[in-house]
């Protein structure tokens, strides 16, 4: 995995970041989302390197070898604003002031967080199979509490560690190495086995239903919007058309200027079909 990339610890100030980069051109950040680490971006890191990008993969603060900061009674040490915050200093450390950024479930609230927070150094947007947290709480319904009742289980107090620690790869049901790739696999599994790392993926999902549905909420009743292109991609083989109908025009009501592009997929494209995905953002960054 990564051949050619640098795979690296870098001190962001609360927390030291895991991350591998590599490449030469204009900066573009990738952000993964819950349970994977920066690894579930193997298959199309290397593509855009050879497309001319210098390329930015870290495992988010608590998740994977990333550092895990303490625990704070509102959660807020986990919140989206301070995972953005991580992830800009991590791009001014590796020297790229401006840049673009793709996140990834979770990482999609990490990449508009950054671009809300800090429009200066966002130069393109890309969200990848989420709507904004406060978007999908407000639409919330019975089939949203049926289908995604972990968003909620995952917010009640030492149960849910609990729960996912008596068996993590049943919990998670892991897809196999000849789907995710073995190396990608092997630090999949390494992540959802260590207690630290499962109580911290926890956290992001508590601050999710408080600071960060604040947060955002805040935005909204002052008004603020992405102020760069924004291009959303979604899975077809996932849920974002039957919760949301088309999930663009929710995107469109966050950012000044929204593309969507559906992508030929599960859950999880950057492992399923990452030719589509290093396309779509080649063509968007380019």
């Amino acid at each position: 995995m990564f051949e050619g990339f640098v795979d690296e610890m870098v001190d962001v100030g609360e927390v030291a970041l895991r991350v591998r980069h590599g490449g030469d051109g204009s900066p573009v950040l990738l952000i993964h989302g819950h349970p994977r680490t920066g690894s579930t971006w193997h298959r199309v890191a290397p593509r855009l390197v050879e497309r001319g990008f210098s390329v930015v993969c870290p495992d988010m603060r608590g998740y994977g070898r990333s550092g895990k900061a303490p625990i704070r009674p509102d959660h807020s040490q986990q919140s989206k604003r301070a995972v953005a915050g991580d992830m800009l200093a991590l791009m001014r450390a590796l020297g790229h002031t401006a840049f673009a950024v793709a996140g990834h479930d979770r990482g999609c609230y990490v990449a508009l967080r950054l671009a809300l927070d800090h429009p200066e150094a966002v130069r393109r947007l890309v969200v990848m199979d989420g709507v904004p947290i406060s978007e999908a709480l407000a639409r919330c319904d019975a089939k949203f509490a049926h289908d995604w009742y972990h968003w909620f289980f995952f917010a009640q107090p030492g149960r849910p560690e609990r729960a996912i620690m008596a068996d993590p790869d049943a919990w998670y049901g892991t897809p196999g190495p000849a789907r995710m790739g073995g190396a990608n696999h092997a630090e999949f599994r390494a992540a959802i086995h260590d207690p630290d790392t499962v109580r911290a993926m926890l956290e992001d999902y508590r601050a999710g239903l408080g600071v960060d549905r604040d947060h955002e909420e805040a935005d909204r009743r002052a008004g603020r919007l992405v102020d760069c292109p924004t291009l959303f991609l979604w899975s077809t083989r996932d849920d974002m058309e039957d919760l949301y109908g088309d999930p663009t025009a929710i995107w469109r009501s966050w950012a000044r200027d929204v593309h969507g592009v559906p992508i030929e997929s599960g859950h999880h494209m950057a492992e399923e079909n990452p030719a589509a995905v290093a396309a779509a953002l080649t063509s968007f960054v380019a």
